[in-house]
């Protein structure tokens, strides 16, 4: 109930037109009638209020006009042009409950549900940035013109961000039914096509939906950067979030707790895999669609951005017949594509490959991939244990997250199997320092360890708007080269086209550590040696460290300095 309500409602009982009771058994009658019946209960209850004492609503106006000093307006009179209901944003207007009339110079004049609603005075004449002439009429018809005009005004605005959307050329799999699909719906689910659709022509490999307090973020990630797209109406965030999880097949009902789900798309002949994952937050469900894109899986191993040196000690150490190569890296750092390219290179008829993910990424034809459940028991070691009575050559768990899996991959690579696994640490020689810390003994780590691999992504430049850059002296002396070295090398940079977004960046490569176990190291790791000591002795049989690899491909016109030192830390 707003003061002005209150005011009238007072002034009945002060003039004997109305009991308390009689109020209270109104207020009891509108409490009771279903929501789709009425605007406004507090409209409704003064119409109650009206009807039941007989007077007429001009009456009351007419009161208000003299007691509060201020012009009454009928509504019904006006006609409002469209550059004066432009005066006021439908927000504003819905938020304060007014009405534009006119404006003259610096002044506009707003005809106001509330007159006696202060606040939204002095707040509309910050937002306007105009002082303002405030009349007032009937509550009920305020809010009704309000809806008549905004409505309409929000319809074309809609109408204006649908126009154009093209969704067409996309097939969504699983989750919806054709026959489901009503003539209201149908808007949302060209959107959601769209976006989808805009988001794979731009190479994004993840599409981001993001409920703030007064905006629908939708923002993709193109080559490892974020970048905003137009926002949606607010309002249509909760229709837009209930299509992406039925697309997913995932309970709209369940709003409380994440979920998971996947989308199939085909665009023309190729199939992608989006992989849903939902987040309530305080403002709604926020959603992240990852693209999975099969073709990745069939980029050689130069495409990952091997050069030819570090490429043979990989193809070296994944054709091994035991043992355990481990690839470490922070999330989103390509690891999963690195291990699915190597198994994409060994998978040949004569080997059997078992997978053990949560989730499964990418389903690889000629390999045997499972699901972990934990929920039914299906845990990575339970996985793993049953896996290795399926006598497979070759074994790769999605990561070792714990001692028992751990202990169980040991105890796979030491019996034939060769097993490769994931690793969150920061570089190569880490990921010795991880088993021992989760309680792996020393011993069987030096026995099974192969390989580690560490890794980053950088922004490739733009093969289409490349031009040469001649580095600065401050660039020379950060790569520990001279101006005479420097003429030897390719220093490129983009210049931005329409390829690329005006970036000056396409696509990304890899950085990489390669540290291969030798029996010198081997001897290291049984014996418990800090992981200085292993990490020193490393470089001194030549591991290359991430930075290092990242300063050749500066040198080689593969990607810029900034771009590897954003990624990759000092050596110590």
């Amino acid at each position: 109930m707003n003061e002005t309500d209150e005011f009238i409602i007072d002034a009945f009982k002060q003039q004997g037109l109305a009991s308390d009771e009689l109020v209270e058994e109104l207020r009891a009658e509108v409490a009771a009638l279903p929501d789709s019946e009425v605007v406004d209960k507090n409209v409704s209850l003064m119409d109650a209020l009206l009807e039941r004492t007989g007077m007429p609503k001009q009456e009351i106006i007419n009161y208000l006009s003299g007691e509060l000093n201020m012009e009454a307006v009928d509504l019904s009179q006006l006609s409002l042009p469209e550059e004066t209901i432009q005066l006021i944003k439908p927000e504003w207007a819905k938020k304060y409950e007014v009405i534009p009339i006119g404006e003259n110079g610096m002044e506009i004049e707003l005809v106001f549900a509330n007159p006696l609603d202060n606040d939204a005075l002095d707040n509309l004449s910050h937002l306007v940035g105009k002082s303002i002439h405030s009349k007032f009429a009937y509550r009920g018809e305020v809010l009704e013109l309000i809806n008549q005009v905004y409505g309409n005004a929000e319809e074309s605005k809609l109408n204006d961000f649908f126009e154009g959307i093209e969704g067409e050329g996309i097939e969504i799999g699983d989750g919806v039914n054709p026959e489901d699909v009503s003539e209201e719906d149908a808007p949302i689910i060209k959107y959601v096509h769209s976006v989808i659709k805009d988001a794979l022509e731009r190479r994004a490999s993840d599409i981001h939906m993001e409920p703030l307090e007064k905006k629908f973020r939708v923002r993709f990630r193109v080559d490892g950067k974020l970048q905003e797209q137009p926002d949606p109406p607010k309002r249509l965030q909760p229709s837009i979030i209930s299509r992406t999880k039925l697309m997913a097949n995932v309970s709209l009902a369940e709003k409380r707790v994440p979920l998971d789900g996947r989308i199939n798309v085909k665009v023309g002949e190729k199939v992608i895999d989006l992989r849903v994952s939902t987040l309530p937050t305080v403002h709604g469900e926020s959603i992240v669609m990852r693209i999975l894109d099969k073709e990745s899986l069939s980029l050689g191993l130069p495409q990952l951005g091997f050069f030819s040196d570090d490429q043979e000690i990989f193809e070296q150490v994944i054709s091994m017949p035991d043992g355990i190569f481990l690839v470490t890296g922070p999330t989103g750092s390509g690891k999963s594509t690195t291990l699915y390219s190597a198994l994409n290179a060994i998978n040949k008829p004569d080997r059997k490959i078992i997978t053990v993910e949560d989730p499964v990424e990418y389903e690889v034809a000629g390999i045997n991939q499972v699901q972990v459940r934990a929920d039914v028991g299906m845990t990575f070691s339970a996985a793993l244990r049953a896996m290795l009575r399926q006598a497979p050559n070759i074994v790769m768990v999605g990561e070792i997250r714990d001692l028992e899996t751990a202990e169980i991959a040991i105890n796979a690579s030491l019996t034939g199997h060769m097993v490769f696994s994931t690793l969150h640490t920061n570089d190569a020689p880490s990921a010795v320092s991880r088993l021992v810390d989760m309680g792996v003994k020393p011993f069987l780590v030096s026995a099974s360890l192969r390989a580690a691999l560490a890794q980053r992504l950088v922004r490739a430049i733009c093969q289409n708007c490349k031009q040469p850059h001649t580095p600065t002296s401050s660039e020379l002396s950060i790569l520990g080269i001279n101006e005479e070295q420097a003429s030897n090398a390719t220093f490129m940079s983009g210049a931005g086209c329409a390829k690329c977004g005006e970036k000056g960046f396409r696509g990304r490569k890899g950085v990489f550590e390669i540290f291969v176990v030798n029996s010198e190291l081997e001897e290291m790791i049984y014996h418990n040696v800090s992981i200085v000591e292993l990490r020193k002795k490393a470089r001194e049989m030549g591991m290359r460290s991430m930075r290092n690899d990242g300063f050749r491909k500066v040198l080689a016109g593969v990607t810029t300095l900034d771009e590897v030192l954003m990624v990759t830390t000092e050596e110590e």
